[in-house]
């Protein structure tokens, strides 16, 4: 079987941030089973962000809907402007205080190349300045590995 360069660096990426363990454990193998799978599923593989943003603000008020787009335009389409997906939801997580923390969220989605430093650099920009904006504590970022065709 041969393995690309970008196949072993998705593998090793995966494997370091223990993503992925299908890909990493298919590609591993050696059996080929990669090779099936490309050819039933076309595409790259790529890095997914997602990014929570909790709307709960210090003071009891919450980010509105107009400020979150505001934010959107302002940040994250210039960021991004290949795409992202936007997902509204409710959750909860457990603040620094101890507290139980239940608000409305804002879901990012991003699917980046590995390596693209641009884009680590711009997530985590973006995180900052929504905590810095709107005095919070924290906005989850979480990664996995996905393959992806446009």
């Amino acid at each position: 079987m041969t393995v690309s360069r970008r196949m072993v660096v998705a593998v090793a990426a995966a494997a370091a941030f223990g993503l992925g363990g299908g890909v990493a454990a298919s590609a591993a193998s050696g059996t080929g089973t990669t090779d099936a799978a490309q050819a039933q599923s076309p595409g790259e593989i790529w890095k997914r962000t997602e990014l929570f943003f909790g709307t709960g603000k210090p003071d009891g008020t919450e980010v509105t809907d107009q400020e979150f787009a505001e934010f959107s335009d302002r940040e994250i389409s210039p960021a991004f402007p290949g795409g992202f997906t936007r997902l509204d939801g409710s959750g909860q997580w457990r603040g620094g205080s101890g507290a139980i923390v239940r608000e409305h969220t804002h879901v990012i989605v991003l699917l980046h190349p590995f390596g693209d430093r641009d884009a680590e650099r711009e997530i985590e920009e973006l995180r900052a300045d929504y905590k810095k904006q709107f005095q919070q504590e924290s906005v989850l970022r979480s990664d996995s590995v996905e393959q992806v065709s446009f």
